[in-house]
């Protein structure tokens, strides 16, 4: 298909990309998200560099293409919201009923997931005008560390950033396909490598560079423990929001002319690029001014500002840094909206802007529940009689919940329905495979993702020790 082909599925009203690389933008920023700019880049520096880079791409080709490419593929299949999708192939498969929990428990989870994730949306909005108006400038570890616990402690700020960073998602989702969510990802996704490349750029200039680069690149394979194949194997499953109904709702949007498999496999590459870049822009100013490069969101909200506001252009830097967070959360914010507002288009005869308005308006609802549980609600943990749950709290409980059994389970299923319900022939003509790949897909997809994602639950759930 040529990229300035325009398109409209036989389903009414049901808009196309408009090209294959506007579905490239979106997926892949669905893909990168907050924790790509921080978990992916330290736990491949701790295991390996290098080394862990490698065993990460055996991964993402084991685990993460196969459910991608079955997820995009259920949902262009469909032409519908991933339930509804579902609901479609299951009636043509003369399959069980059970079947739809693929696009049910993906749809719901991207829900709960935003209903969080738009808090920490929030933080990134909120830093942004701390580090424009100098907050962190001269301020030692501790002051630092003030402003981020009294950020936290304080309901009201929280609920109105929240409410920021949700109203900023909804005018883009409630715009539509191309109006909205491909104008947005147009934009946004040169706008994040463009800032990347300006503090990677930055990052050669500090002490700090070669340190940071050996770090993360350099292949050490003593490092690369059991442990650390585990790791790669779990972040090669969550870093592509596999499970979460959304590459079935984008994919619903796919002309069939598009080769999922290429775009798939670009997706996964340019998801893995941005996560490198992004640790050569990061970690040479955490070793240049003598951090801790494993604090985890610590880094990010208590470590990068002390660094910002005691070096030369760390007040640009920091604001850079910051926007970029922000471009990194939103775009993968209004992919988690798409399943649910999709949903009750169809589903409630909603217009565009009806359906974004109920469904983000129940997001934001449900978010203010985390907001509370940071601080007025932080000794209630619903679920505390059952040990596995002991101690948590509502936030603690909504990432636990959807990151270690929901996402897990709904790439397993959408694994198991491609190879064991549908037909290889149907899954090679939508694939336009030849048989040596389709073979090697079929066999991959039936029998090597299965067992890999289970052992990714098992080992989020501390099954495997």
């Amino acid at each position: 298909m040529s990229d300035t082909t325009t398109t409209t599925t036989a389903t009414a009203g049901h808009q196309n990309w408009s090209s294959r690389w506007a579905f490239v933008l979106a997926a892949t920023g669905s893909a990168v998200g907050l924790g790509n700019i921080w978990k992916f880049p330290y736990i491949t520096g701790e295991n390996g560099g290098g080394a862990f880079v490698l065993v990460y791409l055996l991964c993402i080709a084991a685990v993460g293409l196969p459910i991608l490419i079955a997820e995009i593929m259920l949902g262009r299949k469909g032409a519908k919201s991933p339930i509804a999708s579902m609901r479609d192939l299951i009636s043509k498969h003369n399959a069980s009923s059970g079947w739809v929990s693929i696009g049910a428990i993906g749809t719901l989870a991207a829900f709960l997931i935003l209903s969080f994730y738009s808090v920490i949306g929030g933080w990134a909005i909120n830093y942004v005008g701390y580090t424009v108006s100098g907050d962190f400038i001269g301020k030692d570890g501790d002051a630092v560390g003030g402003i981020f616990g009294a950020m936290l402690a304080d309901p009201s700020s929280l609920l109105f950033w929240h409410s920021v960073f949700m109203a900023l998602t909804l005018f883009i989702v409630a715009r539509g396909v191309k109006g909205g969510l491909e104008k947005a990802v147009t934009w946004l996704m040169p706008a994040l490598f463009a800032l990347l490349i300006v503090m990677v750029i930055y990052a050669m200039t500090t002490t700090g560079f070669a340190q940071g680069v050996s770090f993360l690149l350099t292949p050490d394979f003593s490092k690369l423990t059991q442990e650390g194949v585990l790791k790669a194997l779990g972040h090669a499953f969550f870093t592509l929001s596999l499970g979460t109904g959304v590459m079935m709702a984008y994919g619903s949007y796919l002309n069939h002319d598009v080769s999922i498999g290429r775009t798939s496999i670009t997706v996964g590459l340019m998801d893995t690029v941005v996560a490198l870049v992004a640790g050569l822009a990061i970690f040479p100013i955490v070793f240049a001014n003598g951090m801790e490069p494993g604090a985890g969101p610590g880094l990010i909200f208590v470590s990068l500002p002390l660094a910002f506001g005691s070096m030369s252009l760390g007040t640009i830097i920091g604001t850079l840094f910051f926007v970029l967070l922000v471009f990194a959360a939103l775009t993968s914010a209004i992919s988690l909206l798409e399943p649910s507002v999709e949903w009750l288009e169809e589903r409630s005869g909603f217009n565009r802007v009806t359906a974004t308005l109920v469904a983000g308006g129940a997001v934001w609802f449900l978010g203010i529940a985390t907001v509370l549980s940071l601080n007025l609600w932080s000794d209630v943990h619903p679920l505390g009689m059952i040990p596995a749950f002991e101690g948590k709290t509502i936030f603690d409980l909504l990432d636990y919940v959807t990151a270690n059994i929901m996402l897990p389970l709904a790439g397993l299923l959408a694994a198991l329905y491609v190879g064991w319900v549908m037909k290889k022939e149907e899954v090679a003509e939508e694939l336009s495979l030849a048989n040596g790949p389709m073979t090697l897909f079929w066999n991959v997809t039936r029998y090597i993702t299965p067992a890999a994602v289970i052992i990714v639950f098992m080992n989020s759930i501390g099954l495997l020790g």
